[in-house]
């Protein structure tokens, strides 16, 4: 199978196909990729997204959100480690950056334009200073991947990938009824723990895959649970996990007097 470079981004959490991936982008590598994925045909702009193995960001103020700061010291790698793949989960999920918008930086800021004016003499980009401004994107994942290796020789990651095809497996059809109505009783003995209302009358999908992408985000699990989700050789082999899963968490949940707010119900497809 053909391998391609895509820009990778780790995050602190998982990226399913079809799910809804917002971000905040301020940190310095990061705008640099946005920039040039600006520069590239809309039908063009992804990356990747891998999720950081044992917690190490650079990004302290927020699981899955770059830091306001600019490029640490150590370059496109730092915060892990001297062999960046070590750091990631190497199942990663393509992300399509179908919005991708240019924040404003601070009002008046000369710093931003001395700095802007200091990288063009450079050489550099514009807009490379700390007071540059951010973006925020709006990206959807597409399919998954495979994470060969990891190039940390520019301004950002960039991972040699191979796509992971997507195959049904044996009894999907029949695994995604009983996840159907095990998902529907986790939600109930969730809110109920909750003390939430359910929203009700919301349809989850028929297709297989579609349907054990949704619950693999929607489910409140942890990340190498949600890894393990992902990495599943097939849709069947994945909902026969979520099944297991779901019955496990819905016996805990109805154990237990309460259970910290988890908006689980309201936007059940949010991968963060």
């Amino acid at each position: 199978m053909t391998s391609v470079r895509l820009p990778l981004f780790p995050l602190n959490s998982v990226l399913f196909p079809g799910l809804v991936l917002p971000l905040n982008v301020f940190e310095a590598r990061y705008r640099a990729m946005m920039r040039d994925l600006l520069a590239l045909p809309e039908d063009e702009r992804r990356f990747g997204v891998v999720a950081i193995r044992d917690g190490r960001e650079v990004a302290p103020s927020a699981p899955g959100l770059p830091d306001s700061t600019a490029m640490p010291a150590g370059g496109p790698g730092a915060g892990f480690g001297p062999d960046p793949i070590s750091a990631f989960h190497t199942v990663g999920c393509v992300a399509d950056a179908a919005t991708i918008r240019e924040k404003s930086g601070a009002p008046g800021s000369a710093l931003a334009s001395d700095e802007d004016a200091d990288a063009a003499a450079e050489g550099a980009a514009p807009g490379a200073g700390p007071d540059a401004p951010g973006y925020e994107v709006l990206a959807t994942g597409t399919t998954r991947f495979k994470l060969l290796s990891v190039d940390a020789s520019g301004p950002y990651l960039m991972g040699e990938v191979e796509e992971l095809p997507e195959v049904e497996g044996e009894g999907a059809g029949a695994l995604a009824s009983g996840v159907v109505r095990a998902f529907r009783t986790y939600q109930k003995r969730l809110a109920w723990a909750n003390e939430r209302t359910l929203a009700g009358g919301q349809d989850l999908p028929d297709e297989p895959s579609v349907l054990s992408y949704l619950v693999a985000a929607a489910a409140v699990l942890d990340i190498p649970a949600k890894q393990q989700l992902l990495e599943a050789p097939d849709t069947a082999a994945r909902l026969t996990q979520e099944l297991k899963l779901l019955r496990q968490e819905t016996a805990v949940i109805g154990k237990l007097p309460s259970l910290p707010a988890v908006d689980l119900t309201r936007h059940p497809t949010s991968p963060n």
